[in-house]
């Protein structure tokens, strides 16, 4: 009894005194439901054929992975809007950049 006293007032004692450092995030209320969204600059992916345009993604990197899992090509995006051919063969592939990820076919 007095083990568990002892756990339980040491573990109030160390949540009290260390306050949490969190990144500033907002709460967006959808649905009924409070979800955390980071501020994230948007980012868009469009395909016509064997060229995939960019959107939002200056300096970072568009990654092309083939359905099996092959890493297919990187393509670093220098300017916030960017069309890139890729010379890939027909079949399906998945695109890519921050953390959007979009699903292509190649015909």
């Amino acid at each position: 009894m007095h083990k568990k006293i002892l756990l339980i007032s040491t573990m109030a004692l160390v949540l009290t005194a260390a306050p949490m450092q969190a990144a500033p995030m907002m709460m967006e209320m959808g649905m009924g439901v409070a979800e955390q969204v980071e501020n994230e600059r948007t980012i868009t992916i469009n395909t016509d054929g064997n060229s995939v345009s960019v959107q939002g993604a200056s300096g970072m990197v568009l990654e092309v992975v083939s359905i099996t899992g092959r890493h297919v090509a990187s393509v670093k995006i220098e300017s916030m809007a960017q069309r890139v051919d890729l010379n890939i063969p027909k079949g399906c592939y998945i695109l890519k950049v921050g953390k959007v990820v979009r699903k292509i076919t190649i015909r």
